[in-house]
């Protein structure tokens, strides 16, 4: 029994993916060109997640300041809940709504892209940061599961939506994770051509 609800785990998250494949590709590839042309116009991508999301705008923040799998010069990114002192300080003065939104307020700039990443579309900091960076009039890439609600309300034709098709959390990670390293694939490709990526340790 154990062994065959970790094989079809294998199997959901292959189907979500192939899935995304097909639909999400040509929303992912807006997402890339806008981040492409924010980083290389002298912006930054400022990015922000909720639960096991900040986990993922961390990693790509990372990405981008380092390296995904090739060598290239330094990009801005910066993961706004990767500061604890400020997260919990801003946690504990404000309510929810203002913990990103003032951080996006205090460090973005027009030309400037806003990354978020979320499972739930109605979660008050994320509605909080996008209403911000329009405030700062930053673009906005927004990253969710199957139902956008609050979240795709408040995105302006300019911002580009990703949805995943699933409501299951797992799903939604995991195909999060695949989109931001098509961002970061992406990235590299345009800047430092059509190479194979070198192998990397850990």
């Amino acid at each position: 029994m154990v062994l065959q609800r970790i094989q079809q785990q294998f199997i959901d998250s292959a189907d979500i993916q192939y899935q995304c494949a097909q639909s999400l590709a040509p929303a992912v590839e807006a997402a890339l060109t806008a981040i492409l042309a924010s980083v290389t116009g002298g912006g930054k991508v400022l990015a922000c997640g909720n639960g096991a999301s900040v986990g993922l705008v961390e990693a790509f923040a990372s990405a981008f300041v380092g390296r995904f799998e090739r060598d290239r010069p330094e990009l801005a990114a910066l993961a706004l809940g990767s500061n604890a002192a400020v997260f919990t300080g801003l946690y504990n003065a404000f309510d929810a709504r203002s913990v990103y939104a003032r951080q996006v307020r205090a460090l973005g700039q027009p030309g400037d892209t806003l990354l978020v990443v979320t499972s739930l579309s109605q979660a008050p900091e994320i509605l909080g940061a996008v209403e911000a960076a329009h405030e700062r009039e930053m673009s906005v890439i927004a990253l969710c599961g199957a139902r956008a609600g609050a979240l795709g309300q408040l995105l302006k034709d300019t911002d580009v939506l990703v949805c995943v098709p699933s409501e299951r959390l797992p799903r939604i990670h995991e195909a999060h994770q695949v989109v931001l390293h098509c961002i970061c694939d992406g990235v590299d490709v345009q800047l430092l051509g059509d190479d194979a990526p070198e192998e990397l340790a850990e």
